[in-house]
């Protein structure tokens, strides 16, 4: 098991679900803007980029957006920010462990509303180290199913390449390999033909925990509120879920 929690896959259709469009377009081009600053604007030479820009289009981002992202990272036009990176840990309902990035111009705010949100949803902050020594930084892409997806077809396009885990969902396949090894397997990936859903370096738990529908729905409220924060990027947790857990939650 990879530990890449079965409510991480379920993020982006929920956010579109929800209404969220305009939050989850705010922190596509903010990676967009990152990406671009930290490896240039080259998308065939910044592969971090070309996998931002291409998680916006799959998101249904504005071209227009993406452009302007672009240049505002090269410093081009009046409105260029300069972000920084934070983490920070915390714990949910039942003691389960967050990671909490943020890439913000502010780092006081930020601070100042993530302690609120983790407190206001039944979680507490932790001490640097508390948590994240269970995380570990790995390559996660996203395959949907279709007939001609198979886990034997996949692992025949990626043999060659660094897949350390193929764990099977009811609509697609979660690939985990070392971030150094992402692209290559994104690239092997479509050199065989298939689309993938997501391409993204994420922390994953090599602890994760198996919780009821009641710390679920705890744990997903608090989440959801730190994602509704503009300086919060991502929300890595050790939570998991069995599929009747998850069917049980999809039902209300």
């Amino acid at each position: 098991m990879s530990g890449h929690s079965k409510w991480a896959t379920t993020k982006h259709k929920k956010a579109a679900i929800d209404g969220k469009r305009a939050k989850l377009f705010a922190k596509l081009i903010k990676n967009i803007e990152v990406a671009a600053r930290l490896g240039g604007p080259d998308l065939a030479g910044n592969p971090t980029l070309y996998d931002a820009v291409q998680k916006g289009r799959k998101s249904s981002l504005p071209n227009d957006n993406i452009e302007r992202a672009i240049k505002r990272a090269s410093g081009i036009g009046a409105d260029a920010i300069e972000y920084s990176t934070i983490m920070y840990e915390g714990y949910g309902p039942n003691g389960v462990a967050l990671l909490i990035e943020c890439l913000t111009d502010n780092k006081n705010r930020a601070a100042a509303e993530v302690r609120l949100a983790v407190t206001r949803n039944n979680g507490t902050m932790a001490d640097p180290g508390s948590v994240s020594y269970q995380f570990s930084r790995k390559g996660v892409i996203v395959v949907s199913k279709n007939q001609s997806v198979t886990e034997d077809a996949i692992l025949e396009a990626t043999i060659e390449v660094g897949v350390e885990d193929i764990e099977e969902r009811e609509d697609q396949f979660v690939l985990t390999t070392d971030p150094s090894e992402m692209v290559r397997v994104r690239e092997s990936l479509q050199g065989a033909g298939f689309d993938y859903e997501s391409a993204d370096v994420e922390f994953v738990s090599s602890m994760p925990v198996l919780v009821d529908v009641e710390t679920a729905r705890k744990v997903i409220d608090l989440i959801d509120a730190l994602e509704d924060l503009d300086d919060v990027q991502s929300v890595y947790s050790n939570f998991d879920m069995s599929a009747e857990t998850a069917a049980q939650l999809e039902q209300g």
